[in-house]
């Protein structure tokens, strides 16, 4: 397991899975179960800490309303996924510019091989964007073209 996969449960305040070895296998039965709102304020702070509209992009304005005022609720586990897809690639985007700033930066800026989309979007929009981004972000690590 990479070290920026490795981060993903810490990221999301999931420690207890982060020390285990099957840690992949306990984030996907916690996405499958729907991970806690918390998970879904830590990514968005790391990711956007200055957007206060940015969760809104993962779960509906009304719909997180509504969760917040219900103890113990959950993210279905579609949010869930787009949640922890999120929290992956912020962590290998990490990995390759070595602090928050720089990841941001990245993410936000559109990119000419994303047809000038920026890498937050792509990775949003749907699952199959996640390689797109991370194949960018494989090459700039290991000096490929890109």
């Amino acid at each position: 397991m990479s070290v920026a996969a490795a981060s993903v449960p810490e990221l999301l305040g999931l420690r207890k899975h982060a020390s285990r070895s099957g840690a992949p296998l306990g984030l996907m039965s916690e996405v499958e179960k729907g991970l806690p709102i918390s998970a879904l304020d830590r990514i968005v702070h790391a990711v956007a800490p200055d957007d206060s509209s940015f969760a809104h992009r993962l779960v509906p304005r009304a719909t997180l309303a509504r969760r917040r005022t219900q103890p113990s609720s959950r993210l279905t586990p579609d949010e869930s996924d787009r949640v922890a897809r999120l929290a992956s690639v912020w962590a290998l985007a990490k990995d390759v510019w070595k602090s928050d700033e720089g990841a941001r930066r990245w993410m936000f800026a559109p990119h000419m091989l994303l047809e000038m989309r920026q890498p937050i979007d792509v990775v949003l929009a749907s699952e199959f964007g996640r390689p797109l981004v991370e194949d960018i972000l494989g090459g700039i690590k290991y000096g490929t073209a890109v």
